[in-house]
């Protein structure tokens, strides 16, 4: 391949250099190109078995990784909890080291515990790329972001990036924190304070008790769902209230600079997060975010794969 990838894992962030993710945005790019054959597949991954182990529902990133995993070649096993041995008691530990004895040469694993990809990395001889784990991060969500902003901006230098809604129970709000920053991005976020974590300062990110002080002049705005289903207890009165003063419209975007993005990691509550009108507004991006999650994941297979080949 003639790109060196010093990671056998992607598990976060944090590890990963400039340099590393201009080498995984830079693949992404150069591949989207495949994506768009009449026939669109290639033989890189030929022979290789890619395994997704799904223990929390999902579309987006559950699909792009067996499109991305496709059309590389290599075949797919798809896991997913429900229906599965762990309904009988089986253990994390155990259902990885039997899937595993199925032969994958990497594992795609989304987990609600948080560090249980790692706790995966830590027990088989195999790469494992993150695909969001509890709280914690979701790296190819944020790897896709960068690369959805980088192909519209030509930068991610000095721009200025806000972040709107649950960041709390984000795991996407604290990989694109970290990896906005890291490529020299100002990132400010909002939310009721409710929903804002008590380290937040930790983060990294300027933090806007009201929206439209953190979309002031953004050159992109990041919408994220509410995920009730991790509150344990209301945190805010109703969505209703949480539409009147934290949901984005167009009036608030008016606050961002010229040829702002919207972006949304989805799934969308429309007339929560974002108003309806907005569906159309001229700088939105999210089904680019769609396509370029394929291309990344691809980039990442591709990488760590040929990585693992070459220090075997």
């Amino acid at each position: 391949m003639g790109i060196e990838f010093p990671h056998r894992h992607l598990l976060e962030i944090g590890p990963l250099s400039r340099e590393d993710i201009r080498i995984v945005l830079e693949t992404a790019r150069n591949l989207k190109e495949v994506l768009r054959r009449p026939i669109p597949k290639v033989p890189t991954l030929r022979g290789k078995v890619v395994a997704n182990l799904f223990f929390e529902p999902s579309t987006r990133t559950k699909l792009s990784f067996e499109r991305a995993a496709k059309v590389l070649s290599a075949e797919v096993l798809n896991f997913s909890a429900r229906g599965s041995s762990l309904e009988k008691g089986e253990n994390l530990l155990d259902t990885v080291k039997n899937l595993k004895a199925m032969g994958p040469d990497l594992f795609v694993i989304r987990h609600p515990a948080s560090g249980a990809p790692h706790f995966v990395a830590r027990h088989i001889d195999v790469p494992v790329i993150n695909a969001g784990d509890g709280f914690h991060e979701h790296p190819t969500q944020a790897l896709l972001d960068l690369l959805t902003v980088w192909e519209k901006k030509g930068t991610l230098s000095g721009l200025k990036v806000a972040i709107i809604g649950d960041i709390r129970h984000s795991r996407v709000a604290h990989s694109d924190i970290l990896a906005f920053r890291k490529m020299g991005a100002e990132v400010c976020v909002s939310g009721p304070g409710t929903l804002l974590p008590p380290e937040r300062e930790a983060l990294g990110a300027r933090v806007c008790f009201r929206p439209e002080e953190a979309v002031e002049g953004a050159d992109v705005v990041i919408a994220l769902r509410v995920q009730k289903e991790r509150h344990g207890r209301p945190l805010f009165p109703s969505f209703h209230e949480y539409a009147r003063y934290f949901g984005l419209s167009r009036e608030i975007l008016s606050r961002a600079a010229e040829g702002a993005l919207l972006m949304h990691p989805g799934p969308i509550n429309w007339g929560i997060e974002l108003a309806p009108e907005l569906a159309d507004f001229p700088g939105q991006v999210i089904l680019e975010q769609v396509e370029n999650g394929v291309a990344v994941r691809m980039a990442l297979l591709l990488l760590l794969l040929k990585s693992s080949e070459g220090s075997a």
